[in-house]
């Protein structure tokens, strides 16, 4: 029984994954809540608000699902403000105090209106509460779920205005609760999805870009941005919290792990070990977010390992399979985009693998340099995305 159930197929579709990193996320900020009241830790605020906006971001890129409510098709727009709510969590996370009030308020509009207006669509949509209630059985249960997640993220928008009102075990419960209701209305939604398998289908037409490749295209946005400003941090000109970036970093590679089963070492078929896995390095990643400092040499050790060891493995595989190609079959046509293809992978292993080492090995970089390295891995990451975009044209053209 335990060995069927390890080599199980997990199935879970990416919206349910980023739903059980926002309830994961949610509950263990109310529990370091009670711990942070109590003086026996601190607390970085900002962390977890850049998290929970880079959370929406990830729910607007990647699925087209806004605070206010699902857009029937991703339309540019849609992903451009997904890639912008993105950005205001990175800064959030690592610049303390850089953007004042600005998350605190994107937070308030997206659990308060944002939980009203998800309550209304709920009620008055032909095709929820209606049909729901007319089906019966779990959708009964998805309803009430739905009706307590959003009636308490209207509580909780209230707290970000002024949470002086109320005790702080108060507001602590009440975030570990939103976080476990989070997680029942996953649970939920995955026993409808066996049940409907329609249900999770989206929309195909908007912006083409599929779900691996939308979280690439978050995590190119991200280097970029850490290169961007690491730059101006190692002079001395900005603060920053180098264990929010190494938390959003874990989130961002647990979230990979879970949803598609990439690792920086390879991909790997989706267990439901490699799931609850993959959560364990969501919640050191959240941990870190939230408190400072007490994970980043455990994190450093982690990630500074898995780039030297996924630039290093795919680099040594690629110079080995061309070496082989060579002395069986000579000089062989290879299409232009295949060698482009080869050189941008064979550059972002490079630069993983020099990052990994500057993390291991202190001041082997200078500080300005490793801001210009990680900016050069987002553009090339990014650029990566360009020629798979290309590749999949010229496939689609092939089969006509």
């Amino acid at each position: 029984m335990l060995g069927t159930w390890s080599s199980k197929k997990a199935d879970i579709p990416i919206d349910l994954v980023i739903l059980m990193v926002a309830g994961l996320t949610m509950v263990i900020a109310g529990l370091l809540l009670f711990a942070s009241y109590a003086g026996k830790v601190p607390y970085y605020e900002n962390g977890l608000f850049g998290l929970l906006i880079f959370i929406y971001a990830l729910q607007i890129t990647v699925l087209g699902k806004t605070p206010f409510g699902d857009v029937p098709q991703r339309p540019l727009s849609v992903l451009i403000l997904g890639i912008f709510v993105a950005c205001v969590g990175i800064i959030t996370c690592f610049i303390p105090d850089l953007l004042k009030g600005i998350p605190r308020f994107m937070l308030f509009i997206c659990f308060g209106p944002g939980g009203i207006l998800l309550l209304l669509q709920m009620f008055f949509s032909k095709n929820k509460f209606p049909l729901w209630r007319k089906k019966g059985g779990i959708l009964i249960t998805l309803a009430v779920n739905c009706t307590a997640v959003y009636s308490l993220s209207v509580f909780i928008s209230i707290l970000l205005i002024d949470k002086n009102y109320i005790s702080g075990g108060l507001i602590s419960l009440s975030v570990i609760l939103y976080g476990v209701l989070v997680f029942t209305l996953t649970a939920v939604l995955f026993k409808i999805y066996a049940l409907y398998p329609g249900v999770k289908e989206r929309p195909s037409a908007g912006v083409q870009l599929s779900d691996d490749r939308a979280v690439i295209l978050i995590t190119g946005v991200f280097m970029v941005l850490l290169g961007i400003l690491l730059i101006p941090v190692t002079i001395g000109i900005l603060p920053f919290s180098g264990s929010a970036q190494l938390g959003l970093l874990v989130v961002i590679m647990s979230i990979q792990m879970i949803a598609f089963g990439n690792t920086p070492l390879r991909s790997f078929t989706r267990t439901w070990p490699l799931v609850f896995l993959g959560l364990f390095f969501a919640s050191m990643g959240i941990i870190s977010c939230i408190v400072p400092g007490i994970l980043v040499p455990c994190l450093t050790l982690i990630i500074a390992l898995l780039n030297i060891g996924g630039g290093g493995i795919p680099l040594v595989k690629m110079i080995h399979s061309r070496s082989g190609k060579k002395e069986g079959r000579g000089s062989a046509d290879v299409p232009s985009i295949i060698k482009r293809l080869f050189l941008t992978q064979s550059t972002l292993n490079i630069l993983s693998i020099v990052f990994g080492t500057s993390m291991l090995i202190k001041n082997l970089i200078p500080g300005p340099l490793i801001g210009v390295v990680l900016t050069a891995n987002g553009i090339v990451l990014l650029y990566l995305l360009s020629i798979l975009a290309k590749i999949d044209e010229i496939k689609k053209a092939a089969l006509v």
